[in-house]
């Protein structure tokens, strides 16, 4: 075996360029022509190939540095007589400003085969890509060497595009003769981050979406729909919070079997007996809420049934010994889940105090990642807005959330007559894979009864 360093070669008008990208590593296999390294200058981009193959052994150049013609590229480890052999090899293009540029480059270099994945150089597709049959295609990887004819596009806009991590030979370009722009790359990256468009690797690793296998969700494609053709519209943002929330909500609400049973609880002594609590303790400045009284409530039928304080982990269901219940908090930019810690160990009035100074957080901005973490289960309170029942999203990984409507004056029959009892509508919804039907039916049940008769919380 024998030791060579490649230099760069001849690179036509060109006194020093900039390597922008290095194409191989200590250790890596190389094929003759195969690129080495990307050099940049103000006017086009180009690759510098191998003159022998071999194995790489120490690199010579950094990205940023300056060569030219003579400059050490690195040093390459060869078969014995192959130093006295080189393959005839130039510098490839990637790019360059006019047909003059071009002309005055050197040649192109054939395909290289390196270890890395290399970027999939199909025709720009402005539409959909739909998965090739033939084979897959692998992610695409900005530092990999490209195969194939370059795309159309000046330094610039291709060292936009490593950075984004956008395949250029995907992008349809708008400039003359089909240049790229760096407006085509932002467009093609919004298209994908919206969902109006695949790349090619992305294409291969989905389910076709007219393929109709059953196995995950084969949808089609978000419609796109140019609202102002039809009237009017505005535009706004989503906020960061609906943004993260949205996402967790659209992953609970698809990964989880949300089954919800519905029930009524009989609050009319609970209520009075709050109202008279808040009267005695006025100077205190600590109002209690009912959901304050569902949270103890809540807590006596989790050591009940303790299938509800769990949490799936794989295959494995992990009870938790604590009783951590999270609330949902209404603020200007949607809504946030604090956590009520250790619930079972504070009285009425401590959990009606805390629960204000985390709303207090919620809505100023400042609850931190720890104030919504390790939840036993949630509630999501409608209180005083309306409603009767509805379907709460589980907040994974908790299995399970309760879901409190308005409470509402109902006729009861009490086995002589009909009179007026306050109701509380809940809502329970379950994962069906940890909790079936008949134990959701027990707790709220059980929920109800001490609702009624908070004197049952003691036993």
């Amino acid at each position: 075996m024998a030791l060579i360093e490649i230099q760069v070669p001849d690179i036509g008008d060109f006194d020093a360029v900039t390597v922008i990208e290095l194409l191989v590593k200590p250790g890596d296999t190389v094929q003759a022509e195969q690129s080495l390294i990307t050099v940049e200058s103000d006017k086009a981009s180009m690759e510098i190939p191998s003159s022998h193959a071999g194995v790489v052994q120490a690199l010579r150049v950094q990205i940023g540095d300056q060569v030219k013609q003579g400059s050490v590229v690195l040093a390459l480890e060869v078969a014995d007589g192959a130093a006295a052999a080189p393959a005839a090899a130039a510098p490839a293009p990637a790019s360059a400003p006019d047909s003059g540029a071009a002309s005055a480059s050197p040649a192109t270099v054939s395909a290289p085969k390196a270890p890395e994945a290399a970027v999939n150089q199909a025709p720009a597709a402005p539409a959909l890509v739909a998965a090739s049959a033939a084979a897959p295609v692998p992610a695409h990887q900005p530092t990999a060497a490209p195969t194939g004819k370059l795309p159309h596009a000046s330094p610039s806009v291709r060292k936009f595009a490593r950075e984004l991590g956008v395949p250029l030979a995907e992008v349809a370009g708008t400039g003359p003769k089909g240049r790229i722009t760096q407006a085509d790359v932002q467009a093609f990256t919004q298209s994908v981050m919206a969902g109006r468009l695949q790349t090619q690797a992305q294409a291969a690793k989905a389910p076709a979406a007219s393929a109709g296998t059953g196995v995950g969700l084969d949808l089609l494609p978000w419609p796109k729909v140019d609202f102002a053709k039809f009237g009017a519209v505005e535009r706004k943002e989503l906020s960061r919070i609906k943004k993260i929330s949205g996402a967790n909500l659209h992953r609970n609400w698809v990964m989880i079997p949300h089954v919800t049973n519905n029930d009524e609880a009989d609050i009319t002594e609970l209520e009075a007996f709050r109202v008279s609590t808040n009267k005695e303790n006025e100077k205190s400045g600590v109002k209690v809420t009912m959901l304050a009284f569902v949270i103890k409530a809540v807590v006596a039928a989790l050591k009940k049934f303790p299938e509800f304080n769990a949490s799936l982990d794989g295959d494995t269901l992990v009870y938790k010994q604590y009783f951590h219940i999270g609330f949902a908090a209404d603020t200007p930019n949607g809504l946030v889940v604090p956590v009520l810690k250790n619930a079972d160990q504070k009285g009425i009035l401590q959990i009606s105090a805390e629960m204000s100074e985390l709303a207090k957080k919620a809505r100023d901005g400042k609850l931190g990642a720890a104030d919504m973490q390790g939840g036993s289960m949630s509630i999501s309170s409608l209180g005083g807005i309306g409603g009767t029942h509805f379907t709460p999203i589980i907040n994974a990984p908790e299995v399970a959330i309760l879901g409190l409507s308005k409470g509402q004056m109902k006729p009861v029959w009490d086995g002589k007559q009909f009179v007026p009892r306050l109701t509380l509508p809940l809502s329970l919804s379950y994962d069906h894979r940890v909790i079936d039907g008949a134990l959701a039916a027990r707790f709220n049940a059980y929920l109800g009864q001490v609702l009624a008769d908070y004197r049952r919380i003691l036993l």
